[in-house]
């Protein structure tokens, strides 16, 4: 009895060991990289990044991170016209 008691204990130990590796890799969730296009709808829950175009002049590569409403990250890379650009006229 005290074998088959042992032996019940240390499957249980590697059952428990194994659900707890799955759920380390479950939890790493992919960055989803969304295409930049004309009228492209954009299900943006929560902003969590963009870059600063106040300093730059002319056509540059932006990006804006976000989450959607699902809790997934996305990434989107376009291009944008700056905002720190002078009028000299």
């Amino acid at each position: 009895m005290k074998i088959h008691i042992l032996a019940f204990a240390a499957l249980l130990a590697a059952l428990l060991n194994t659900g707890s590796a799955f759920a380390d890799t479950q939890g790493t969730a992919q960055v989803i990289h969304d295409k930049d296009a004309a009228f492209v709808h954009l299900d943006v829950a929560k902003v969590l990044g963009e870059t600063d175009i106040s300093q730059q002049c002319g056509v540059i590569p932006a990006q804006l991170n976000y989450l959607d409403h699902q809790g997934r990250q996305h990434e989107l890379d376009y291009l944008v016209q700056g905002s720190g650009c002078t009028n000299d006229h």
